[in-house]
Order: structure tokens, then C-alpha cells, then sequence
């Protein structure tokens, strides 16, 4: 017992003497607990936590800050909250009763899943916004889309090979999770319990969760709410700076289906960010143009709150991250306008298929933004833009990236042309799976991968080799002649046994 004691108080003088928090700030009784044990078990979380803005501010004091400065948008934090810095105990005890997965843990009422709506206390307008955010929904929107789910299955299922047939059967649950699922998030669930050996308190006993471990983007939690904040801000820091510098999307967006990151860092904005980030303030709020950086991330495009030097509002802070932009580059199978809602299980084609476009390149109008917003949504984007470049520029720039979507876009109908054709004569089966032949991975390959890197080039690059030899228009072109050549030749064989 007197080793144990020793060993709690050793850790208690240990995370207190490395964490700075201001005279009026204190750690909850509750947090002091945990650290006693997790600075010894986890010293890689609480050193995380301890140098983040939650273990030196509590709420009271961060509500206090006003203007543009603030970075809590909760008006009202509950009375029992307002006082402690946010530790342990104010995350995991949160909200108790509404968390599958709470369990008692040392007299304590603990959950192991932290959830936006948590989060939610103290940053509603976040939470709110990212709720509205088609990443928040991207679990059910691939799991509940049959259209996707086949393309999926041909890609990470299990292959077996029948009569010459190859066949794909769904990926087992552990592949999924580790996967498709990796970046779109789990469906979490509470499977039972377990029995786990501490070498400080002996057994304990935990909930099993099916799912876990996963930060997604949509992933569904344990209390009903959608996607994962540390998706972004990595716990147990969650710190600002992380979250805009482009290597946490990186960890999502880089290719060769969304190649954001790989064209970014060949990029102009991307060249000045690997040189001078050394020299830049990524936790300053807000986030002043000329004074704290001077080349975008994709935070500084997509999300973050922006000044100029004179304190004027460039850009609102936002976590619903398509509201500055009008055009879903994503090929599915053609660029289109973004969804209106965030769940695009609900679109459907005017053939009744689950995509935002038919196959003939007809966009799915009702399901899609208008141009009024697209409008508004090119001008919260190109708001920043002004702050470095002069009309001219930023105008010449947006109608070459619009002619890349027109191009791209038709290209691929002359594509999808061919693969039609393919369908019609029976060369190729669109009715069981439209993805599982080698014809149609060619076709599948031209819009998810090349158009796709043509169009990210385009918008974040102003174009460059990523357009052209690095997966662009070279290896479109080279796939189109392919796939047509393939056609002659079925063709010229159905001619030749019809003799």
C-alpha cells in the first residue's frame, strides 16, 4: 500500500509541476484522480493534455474573451463546469446517461467515447456546423449506398475465384474498419463486457465496443451523434495548430481518388508553406493574413477564421466545411454542384440511381445547390484570395478551373459513352455490379483517379504535373484509347463467330 501511495503522489507532483494554469483556473477533484493513475499508465495522453489550451483555461475565463478573439461559442456553460480547467473528468463523465458505454470506474460514472455533442457544451456553433457537414455524415452515406457498397466490395472484398469468375464477397468487419472505414468512421456499439489486470487497481472491468478503436469523420457514436472531432484535433491536445496545418488532412486527402494533399504540396501555396512555416503562428485567433501566415493551408481556405492586417473579417470561422465551396470535384461519376443535404443517401438520378449525376452527365438539379449559391459559396472562397492577389488574377484563375470541370465532365460522358456500349452488347454486366470487370475498373479508374487529379490541379495548383503525367490528362487519354481499342476488338470477335 505504501508503494502504491508513493507511486500516486509521485505522479500527482509530476503532472502538476509541468502543467501552468492560471491562479483562478484549477483541476477538478475528479481530473486529480484520474491524473493520479493516467500520468503513470498513459503519460503520453497527459502529457498531450497538459499542454493544451483545455489544462490552463477553464470555460470561465475563456467566456470572458470577446470579439473575434473567442474560441469558445457557448453562451452558457453549465455552473459545475464553468470553474475547472478541462480535464479528465469534464470530457469522459460528461452526459453519463446518454452514452452507451458508461461504466463505473473507480466510484465514477466514465465513458470511453467522447462525442461532438460533448464537445457541444462549450462549442455549440461548432458542433452545430459540423453536424450540417457531409463529413459528419459519411458513414451511412457509403454503408447505406447500394451503388457504393458494390463499388467498395470490389475493392477491399474478399476474392475467390469460381469457374474462371472472379467473385467478390463483402469485406470481413476488421478489414472495413481498417479501410473505407479508417477516414469515413465506424458505427460504434456496445457488445458486453470485460475483465482487464491494472498493476495499480487489479481488475477492472470495461466495456467492449464494437468499432473501436476510430476517430472517422462520421463516425456514429455511442450516444447518437455523428462524427469525431479528434478526426481533426487529435487528442488529447486538440490543438488549433494541428488542425490547420494540411498534414491532418493529409491524413484522408492524399490520392489518389482525392489528391488534395499530394497537389498542395506541389503547389505555389504549397512550396511557401514547406519553406517559411517555421516563421508562421498556427494558434493565433483570429488567424491574421501578412501577420501570422502568408500562404493558405487548406484550414485558411475551408474553415479557419481569417483577418487582415486592419482586424477586418476576411472569412467567418466554419466547421460546415463546403460553405465555401460551390463545386463537389469529386467525380461521382462528374463533378457536380454540392449536395443541398448532408446525408446523400437521399439523392437519386432521374434513372433512380443513388449518384448525384446519371451517367449522361445530367446533374440531379433538385439534390444540388443552385447558382445563386454557388455564387455566394465562390465568394466566401475567393474572399481570401483577394487579400494576396488583384481581380485579374483570382478571376483568371476561377474560369480556368471552371473549364476544367466542363472539359473534364466531358470527357468522361465520351468515356461512360464507351462503357455503355459495353453494357448494351453484352460485353460487360451493369446489372449485378457495374464496377466488378477489368473494362469497368478502366472506366471507374478515368473519373475516380484521373479527372479527379486533373480537377484537383486545376483548383488548388492552378494547374501542373499532377493535371498531366502525375495520374492527369496522360493516363485519362492513355485509358479512353484502351478502353475503345477493347470495344473494336469484341466487337470485330461478335462479328467474326456471327460468320
Amino acid at each position: 500500500m505504501k508503494k502504491i501511495l508513493l507511486l500516486l503522489c509521485s505522479c500527482s507532483i509530476f503532472w502538476l509541476s509541468t502543467t501552468s494554469i492560471r491562479a483562478e483556473d484549477t483541476v477538478s477533484d475528479a481530473t486529480s484522480e484520474c491524473l493520479d493513475c493516467h500520468a503513470s499508465i498513459h503519460p503520453g495522453i497527459v502529457h498531450d493534455w497538459q499542454k493544451s489550451r483545455h489544462a490552463k483555461v477553464s470555460p470561465k475565463t475563456a467566456m470572458k474573451v470577446e470579439g473575434l478573439a473567442s474560441k469558445i461559442s457557448s453562451k452558457d456553460v453549465p455552473d459545475d463546469l464553468k470553474e475547472s480547467v478541462i480535464g479528465c473528468a469534464e470530457c469522459h463523465m460528461l452526459r453519463p446517461d446518454a452514452h452507451a458505454d458508461t461504466f463505473d470506474h473507480n466510484g465514477y460514472d466514465i465513458h470511453v467515447v467522447v462525442s461532438p455533442r460533448d464537445c457541444s457544451t462549450c462549442h455549440s456553433q461548432e458542433a452545430a456546423q459540423y453536424n450540417e457537414n457531409i463529413m459528419a455524415h459519411a458513414y451511412d452515406n457509403l454503408a447505406e449506398n447500394a451503388l457504393f457498397r458494390k463499388l467498395q466490395r470490389t475493392i477491399i472484398g474478399s476474392v475467390s475465384r469460381n469457374q474462371n469468375c472472379i467473385i467478390f464477397e463483402p469485406a470481413d468487419d476488421a478489414t472495413q474498419a481498417e479501410t473505407c472505414y479508417y477516414c469515413h468512421g465506424t458505427r460504434l456499439k456496445v457488445t458486453g463486457r470485460e475483465i482487464r489486470e491494472s498493476d495499480i487497481a487489479g481488475e477492472l472491468e470495461f466495456p467492449v465496443i464494437d468499432g473501436w478503436p476510430n476517430q472517422g469523420v462520421g463516425r456514429v457514436n455511442l450516444d447518437g451523434s455523428l462524427g469525431a472531432c479528434s478526426a481533426c484535433h487529435t487528442r488529447h491536445a486538440f490543438s488549433i495548430e494541428m488542425a490547420r496545418k494540411p498534414y491532418t488532412c493529409k491524413e484522408c486527402h492524399v490520392g489518389p481518388d482525392v489528391p488534395a494533399f499530394k497537389v498542395y504540396s506541389a503547389s505555389k501555396h504549397g512550396n511557401i508553406f514547406s519553406t517559411m512555416q517555421k516563421d508562421w503562428n498556427f494558434s493565433a485567433v483570429p488567424w491574421t493574413i501578412g501577420k501570422d501566415f502568408s500562404a493558405p493551408t487548406c484550414a485558411a481556405c475551408h474553415m479557419s477564421l481569417l483577418t487582415n492586417t486592419d482586424n477586418d473579417l476576411i472569412s467567418e470561422r466554419t466547421h460546415r466545411l463546403n460553405d465555401r465551396l460551390p463545386w463537389r470535384l469529386f467525380g461521382l461519376v462528374y463533378a457536380h454542384p454540392h449536395p443541398v443535404s448532408p446525408d446523400t443517401t437521399v439523392i437519386r438520378n432521374k434513372n433512380g440511381l443513388p449518384l448525384p449525376t446519371a451517367f449522361d452527365g445530367t446533374f440531379s438539379t433538385e439534390h444540388l445547390i443552385d447558382e445563386k449559391e454557388r455564387l455566394a459559396r465562390q465568394q466566401r472562397m475567393q474572399a481570401a484570395c483577394f487579400t494576396c492577389h488583384d481581380s485579374a488574377w483570382v478571376k483568371g484563375h476561377w474560369q480556368r478551373f471552371e473549364n476544367t470541370i466542363r472539359k473534364t465532365n466531358g470527357d468522361i460522358r465520351a468515356t461512360t459513352a464507351i462503357m455503355q456500349e459495353f453494357w448494351q452488347a453484352g460485353y460487360a454486366d451493369m446489372v449485378n455490379n457495374p464496377f466488378d470487370e477489368a473494362i469497368e475498373k478502366k472506366w471507374t479508374d478515368a473519373w475516380q483517379f484521373y479527372a479527379n487529379a486533373i480537377r484537383f490541379a486545376s483548383a488548388m495548383g492552378g494547374g501542373g504535373d499532377y493535371g498531366v503525367y502525375a495520374d492527369g490528362h496522360y493516363q485519362f487519354s492513355q485509358t479512353i484509347l484502351e478502353m475503345n481499342d477493347q470495344l473494336k476488338l469484341c466487337q470485330k470477335i461478335e462479328a467474326f463467330t456471327k460468320k
